[in-house]
């Protein structure tokens, strides 16, 4: 399963636990058990990207896909079939 997590400063469904930066995200399938299972992975790539840079900086601007791909963010399935908005991508 792939989400794409893009930042916000609305209302955002998870926030880093280090910085508080909030995040909507675009879901690849809608089960609540795999959403339950990509939460931790979503947490855990929040905390990775500290590993690096400090504060809301650390997170990417364009959005990021979890687990990663090396494609192009619009092409992603968590984009196409989470209803990912194309004039933002």
């Amino acid at each position: 399963m792939q989400v794409l997590c893009r930042n916000t400063n609305g209302n955002a469904e998870v926030h880093c636990c280090v910085c508080g930066q909030g995040f909507v995200l675009f879901w690849e399938r809608e089960s609540r058990t795999e959403r339950a299972e990509a939460l931790s992975d979503i947490q855990e790539t929040l905390r990775r990207h500290h590993r690096t840079a400090q504060g809301l900086e650390a997170h990417p601007l364009g959005g990021f896909l979890v687990p990663e791909w090396n494609g192009p963010i619009a092409f992603s399935g968590a984009a196409m079939l989470g209803s990912a908005p194309v004039w933002d991508l």
